[in-house]
């Protein structure tokens, strides 16, 4: 059971890497389109700037939940480092803790905010409702949850393919 639970994991990690990296190729092509339609054509579109918001929101919560799962996230060593190792696992506890708190806060919170605005529309988009532009908040609490459980539960993931080769070969 733990293993299937690793392996959905994993499926799931990979998902959460190809919507961050699709949303940020996204934004990549659409931020030159609206600079050049305003410097070089002189006819602004009032699209992009809105709508890489809207990636953005995409690319920071759910690439944020992948990138809690490879453990490449941003973490002060030094000082867990410089303790024991009782006090390593303690602070770890204390953090993982710390952790499904802020998943359940995106989580349940992210859910009552995609309530509250499911009927508020963007101005350039007046077909797309506010509810889905937050949406990504509840996924990433959920996803990160999952993630957490999956450590606390099972270990530690694998090594992923789509990890850089320094990074696999500092995790072995």
């Amino acid at each position: 059971m733990k293993n299937a639970y690793q392996q959905a994991m994993e499926r799931l990690y990979l998902a959460c890497v190809v919507i961050s990296g699709v949303a940020l190729v996204v934004i990549t092509l659409i931020i030159p389109v609206g600079v050049f339609m305003r410097y070089a054509m002189h006819s602004p579109l009032s699209w992009p700037e809105p709508a890489s918001v809207i990636m953005m929101v995409m690319f920071s919560f759910i690439g944020g939940a992948a990138v809690y799962r490879a453990k490449v996230h941003i973490a002060v060593q030094a000082f867990v480092n410089a303790v024991s190792e009782g006090k390593r696992r303690a602070m770890g506890w204390l953090a993982d803790g710390c952790m499904a708190a802020t998943a359940l806060f995106m989580l349940g919170y992210g859910v009552q905010l995609c309530m509250t605005t499911r009927f508020q529309t963007i101005a350039e988009f007046p077909w797309l409702s506010v509810a889905y532009v937050y949406l990504p908040i509840p996924i990433a609490g959920l996803l990160t949850l999952l993630f957490l459980i999956e450590r606390i539960w099972v270990g530690e993931p694998p090594p992923s393919s789509v990890m850089y080769s320094d990074q696999a070969a500092e995790v072995e």
